[in-house]
């Protein structure tokens, strides 16, 4: 059944507007050429949301031509404004942006285990608020909110959960009190921070995914075919409660110290640390917040150590494939050198036909090899950098490897570092197989500061061990969004949001009034 002519003007309307906020500012041409509409349907289109303030002229196109230059139309970015807030065991982080997701002002508050749930609540509020003022907004159109804890998917509500502080749930009743021309989105924060390594990181080129997500706390955000699976109650995701080996005992329904949780959580990373070695110095030790950034930083710094040694492998690999290429011309050279005392043989025996023969074949044969003479003594002349270059690598690898760490405390430090991240490979490998095993997502990032911190070396190792556990192919990337995912993936929430309820099509005011008799 073809659609009505109200109808079609709708779905062409959002059709601009999504092309606007993708792409830019674009003329009424470049807006015919990507919709494949016709020259005055698109006319009619410009001046219906010109007409409701959805879009205006921005500016002029830079292309010469007879007459004047065409307009350039863009979405009217202030027309709303958004807040985004991350919601920690420890604080708030808040940005204010326009319709376009544009930044104008951020801000965050620590707030301390002892603090109160009221004067809590009124601090995160407060922030709020304070932070829409230096943005110079009156007013804000839509909140959305990242959170850990689970979210009710017939309500949209943050469900009460054990173990994380009251004033979470009352903030959001709070924001929608004291705000109560503004829609306020709650989310569960990893399901956000893979929203974010979907449009704006390391997953933009994957459908189906999973984000395990690594910081003060663990959680996994499974998207499938383009959309976030919350499961039947939200939980899905709730990776800390996964039984797994190499804990005190199991998880309960109100604790998951027994589960993945027990290894894989900032605490737990700062536990292994000390046990293969590592020098642990986190201030404020306790802090929720010290202590997810304490795991980061020790994962960080052994990642660092590990790019160091795989650096001087691949320098001293590259070193001795010089020295062979040097050595090799080297012979190379000395044979034309010898072969040049044939030539003055050759020459003093052509008197004989067939010696002259000889001669000339052996002459040919001299002549190319005086040919790779000059190249000879060029790769000669590289044999002492690229010996140097081959000590170094064999000094680095044999610090490595020596038992006797009092000589070598750097290298004791390295093998310390390797040995801490194989052995956190070996934890996370254990979860991510898990869930391979389950949903075979093909992809899984490591997120949250951790994963971030960890980086390649870290997710390579996981990778690997995953290889062997699963025969499901399964690629293992680190996330590059870390903690700010979260807050990132709020705002892109926010703004989608705000440009569902905006864009929506309008009737007309014949349509309203016949509505409301």
């Amino acid at each position: 059944m073809p659609a009505s002519p109200s109808t079609a003007r709708a779905i062409n309307d959002r059709l601009a507007l999504r092309l606007l906020q993708q792409e830019g500012p674009l003329t009424a041409g470049q807006l015919k050429q990507l919709t494949g509409l016709s020259r005055p349907t698109v006319a009619d289109l410009v001046e219906r949301l010109a007409a409701a303030g959805l879009i205006d002229v921005v500016g002029e196109s830079g292309e010469q031509r007879r007459g004047p230059n065409a307009k350039l139309y863009g979405i009217v970015a202030d027309q709303a404004h958004l807040a985004a807030l991350d919601v920690r065991t420890e604080g708030v982080s808040v940005v204010v942006a326009d319709l376009l997701g544009r930044v104008l002002a951020e801000a965050s508050v620590p707030i301390g285990g002892e603090t109160g749930t009221g004067p809590a609540v009124e601090q995160a509020v407060a922030l709020v608020e304070r932070t829409a003022k230096e943005a110079g907004v009156a007013g804000l159109h839509t909140v959305a909110i990242g959170a850990p804890g689970l979210i009710d998917p017939a309500t949209g509500e943050l469900r009460d959960s054990g173990g994380l502080p009251a004033w979470h749930r009352r903030l959001v009743l709070a924001l929608q009190e004291r705000l109560p021309e503004t829609r306020v989105h709650v989310e569960n924060e990893t399901n956000l921070a893979a929203l974010a390594e979907q449009r704006d990181g390391v997953a933009r080129d994957r459908d189906t995914f999973v984000l395990l997500w690594l910081g003060h706390g663990t959680g996994a955000a499974v998207i499938l075919d383009g959309v976030l699976r919350r499961g039947a109650s939200g939980g899905t995701g709730e990776i800390g409660f996964l039984p797994v080996p190499g804990t005190a005992g199991l998880p309960s329904a109100v604790d998951c110290a027994g589960g993945f949780h027990s290894l894989a959580g900032s605490a737990g990373i700062v536990r292994l640390a000390e046990e293969c070695g590592l020098a642990v110095a986190v201030d404020g030790a306790g802090d929720s917040g010290e202590d997810a950034r304490g795991g980061a930083g020790l994962v960080r710094g052994a990642a660092e150590a590990a790019e160091v040694v795989r650096r001087a492998v691949a320098a001293t690999d590259s070193a001795t494939d010089r020295v062979a290429e040097a050595v090799a011309a080297a012979d190379s050279a000395r044979k034309g050198v010898a072969a040049t005392g044939s030539v003055r043989k050759a020459v003093a025996a052509t008197g004989s036909v067939p010696e002259a023969v000889a001669a000339t074949d052996s002459l040919r044969k001299t002549v190319a090899a005086t040919d790779s003479v000059p190249k000879a003594v060029a790769a000669m002349d590289r044999v002492p950098e690229a010996v140097a270059a081959t000590d170094s690598g064999r000094k680095t690898l044999a610090a490595t490897d020596s038992v006797d760490t009092g000589s070598a405390p750097e290298a004791a430090a390295v093998r310390e570092a390797s040995r801490f991240l194989d052995a956190l490979a070996d934890r996370l490998a254990v979860g991510v197989a898990s869930v391979v095993a389950v949903l075979d997502p093909g992809c899984v990032v490591l997120g949250g500061e951790v994963g971030q911190a960890g980086g390649t070396e870290l997710a390579a190792r996981v990778e690997r061990r995953v290889r062997r556990m699963s025969p499901l192919a399964t690629e293992v990337r680190a996330g590059v969004l870390g903690g700010e995912a979260v807050l990132r993936g709020a705002l892109l929430t926010a703004r989608d949001r705000a440009q569902d309820a905006l864009f929506a099509p309008r009737q007309p005011v014949d349509q309203q009034r016949r509505r409301a008799d």
